[in-house]
């Protein structure tokens, strides 16, 4: 499972979340079997890539199967090694599916949101957009999105004050975008994601899918909680 081109977009609360699992025991594998080690940001920020959340999801259907935590790891590392490891789903590789969340896209460029609007839509989400911060601002009270997708940049630069007002509120992740590089302070403001524009299409909808919770990520786990 080559971790190639795959960049450490996840805030260790985004995964913990994902994956119903305590931030401490993320640390605690990292720190005890230096398998999935993430990306430490230059404020120490774990960040983790999308491969790493599926070796991470790996670790834990061994776990609820029955296996102890170090035969987990070593399992993992008997497959990464083989070359063998559960591959992240392509985004258009999983199946459509109704009633999917709404999305809410906050974003200065309007071809930016026109784009990424329609490939949403593509996928079959729900979209609600917003140019500017008042309407971000609008939009997210009135339709309660389920994950907000916001440029940082919205409103030469009120997208970092709503991203710590929207975060303090813990009604949905949220995804900051950014032409600069300013992972380290969104993670500090509360995103649970970060990706740097321009964004690959694919890239984009897989990580809305992980977020919203509708990704192969995810679902496997929602559907073996609703079993127990």
């Amino acid at each position: 499972m080559s971790e190639s081109g795959d960049q450490p977009i996840y805030s260790i609360g985004a995964v913990a979340r994902m994956l119903g699992v305590p931030t401490s025991t993320l640390r605690a594998w990292e720190d005890r079997y230096a398998i999935v080690r993430p990306n430490r940001s230059e404020g120490a920020q774990r960040l983790y890539s999308r491969v790493q959340v599926e070796k991470l999801r790996f670790i834990k259907e061994q776990i609820d199967a029955g296996a102890s935590a170090a035969d987990a790891h070593r399992l993992l590392a008997q497959v990464v090694s083989v070359g063998s490891a559960p591959a992240v789903a392509a985004a258009e590789d999983l199946p459509a599916r109704p009633a999917l969340p709404l999305i809410l896209i906050a974003e200065r460029d309007e071809y930016a949101a026109e784009l990424a609007e329609y490939f949403l839509r593509t996928e079959g989400w729900e979209v609600a957009t917003a140019l500017n911060a008042i309407q971000a601002q609008l939009q997210f009270e009135e339709r309660s999105p389920d994950v907000v997708m916001l440029d940082l940049l919205l409103s030469g630069g009120a997208g970092f004050r709503l991203l710590t007002e929207f975060a303090a509120r813990k009604l949905a992740p949220i995804l900051a975008l950014s032409a600069i590089d300013s992972s380290e302070e969104a993670f500090r403001s509360g995103a649970a994601a970060f990706m740097r524009k321009p964004v690959e299409p694919l890239a984009l909808v897989s990580t809305i899918r992980d977020l919203a919770g509708t990704s192969a990520l995810v679902r496997s786990e929602k559907k073996r909680l609703a079993e127990r």
